[in-house]
């Protein structure tokens, strides 16, 4: 079945007229995800879980990424669809309520996986979920996850600004929950 998302203007608003998943991705047309942060408070910051990606992802295989993240299908609104990533990626069922709506940001770039050019041209609003998480009761989606492991976020943070075979997690996404979440933005 193919994906379809809405095109959408620089404020995420759609445009009216939809694209596959594919050719969003060839192309590098704008479109929507959700973003979904698990956090948990410790006396001295913030952990956040971060997912393993799959080698068979199309885009950053293996890496270390944002806890729960997905497109948005057209005619979808970004919530449900923040919801809906967060239970098939992690087998986590929450409340609307419980997500806590963090911000958006801007993801752009171009860069080869598996021998084929991707482009990604994203508005992402970002959802925060700080309720009592044990990563050995979540059900991990396979093709999408390979594991899931608590980083320090303070930690994530400054090694994502010296070097990136680890993490994918975007910079600018990273900076909005850590605005959220009121931490020393540098």
């Amino acid at each position: 079945m193919t994906e379809l998302f809405d095109i959408v203007d620089e404020a995420g608003q759609p445009t009216g007229k939809v694209i596959s998943r594919d050719e969003a991705h060839q192309k590098g047309t704008l479109h929507r995800t959700a973003h979904v942060w698990l956090v948990k408070e410790k006396p001295e910051g913030y952990d956040i879980l971060l997912q393993k990606r799959s080698e068979e992802k199309d885009s950053f295989p293996g890496m270390y990424d944002t806890s729960s993240a997905g497109h948005i299908p057209a005619g979808d609104e970004p919530l449900p669809s923040a919801l809906r990533e967060l239970k098939e990626e992690l087998g986590l069922t929450a409340s609307p309520e419980e997500l806590k709506f963090a911000g958006t940001f801007r993801i752009q770039y171009e860069k080869e996986f598996h021998g084929r050019l991707f482009r990604d041209n994203e508005v992402t609003r970002v959802y925060v979920y700080d309720k009592p998480v044990n990563i050995q009761d979540l059900t991990l989606q396979k093709n999408e996850v390979s594991e899931v492991r608590w980083f320090d976020l303070d930690e994530v943070w400054d090694e994502i600004h010296r070097s990136r075979e680890r993490f994918c997690v975007p910079t600018t996404g990273l900076k909005v929950l850590r605005e959220y979440l009121r931490c020393d933005v540098k």
